[in-house]
């Protein structure tokens, strides 16, 4: 398994328009981070977690040129606003891409983008199959998606666990049920948006906490914003198992 961080920040992105911090304001290539977002390849397999509106800039500097399913945690824009780009990968496969998400989030899908589905269908949108999923596995090409109910406050978010690698992000709660299925990973990644408090999301201290109890053999945070310090600071500061991910990072499992 490959596993490419196409993004790891925040709903702002980073640097933050405007914003003189330190953090925006740092020249570490790995301080720039657009919204989060991972690209994996499993057994020939290609899914893309979250086509958010920084898709197009993702993919090009990734040379990402096939997906082969697309998995939506939640339907915030910082999430699902490059649905459009989806267009050229129906190009270049010459085939309809499926998403995998919440029957809430499908819905939601299918009517911001009304024009994708509608009959007859303009040749210019994208081409999209919506698949309802549960909290049951599900399988996609001969690989099965575990998926991870969490909480985005009081909004349900999915995480996904594929073989012993997981992916959260947006989570403020993970009930005991969802704790369970994150057991014996070799890898876990996991939001810790800022040091201070948030009613919606992961601080620093609690994602700590929660990576503690789990023991995975190594963490990483994303969906990090400038109210933590920058990268070469929190290298420094976390645990050994535990390291801030960035754009562009690969991890090989």
């Amino acid at each position: 398994m490959q596993i490419k961080f196409l993004g790891t920040g925040g709903s702002h992105g980073i640097p933050n328009i405007g914003c003189q911090c330190a953090v925006c304001q740092s020249t570490d290539a790995r301080d720039k981070r657009l919204r989060s977002s991972v690209f994996i390849e499993t057994n020939g397999v290609r899914f893309l977690i979250d086509p958010g509106p920084d898709l197009r800039t993702q993919a090009l500097h990734n040379n990402i040129t096939a997906v082969d399913a697309v998995l939506v945690t939640h339907e915030h824009k910082d999430h699902t606003a490059g649905i459009d780009d989806i267009r050229s990968f129906n190009y270049l496969m010459k085939s309809k891409i499926p998403f995998y998400a919440q029957q809430r989030v499908t819905k939601t899908i299918a009517t911001e983008y009304a024009y994708a589905f509608a009959e007859p269908h303009y040749p210019g949108a994208p081409e999209i199959d919506l698949h309802t999923i549960g909290s049951q596995v599900f399988d996609v090409k001969g690989v099965s998606i575990v998926p991870v109910e969490v909480l985005h406050g009081s909004l349900p978010t999915t995480g996904f666990r594929i073989g012993n690698f997981a992916y959260i992000t947006d989570a403020k709660i993970i009930p005991h049920e969802s704790m369970l299925k994150l057991h014996n990973l070799d890898v876990l990644v996991i939001n810790a948006l800022r040091t201070e408090e948030h009613r919606a999301h992961l601080n620093l201290t609690e994602a700590l906490d929660i990576i503690q109890q789990l023991q995975p053999r190594c963490a990483y945070l994303t969906h990090m914003s400038h109210r933590l310090p920058c990268h070469s600071e929190l290298e420094r500061i976390l645990p050994s198992n535990v390291r801030p991910a960035f754009d562009g990072l690969v991890i090989d499992l």
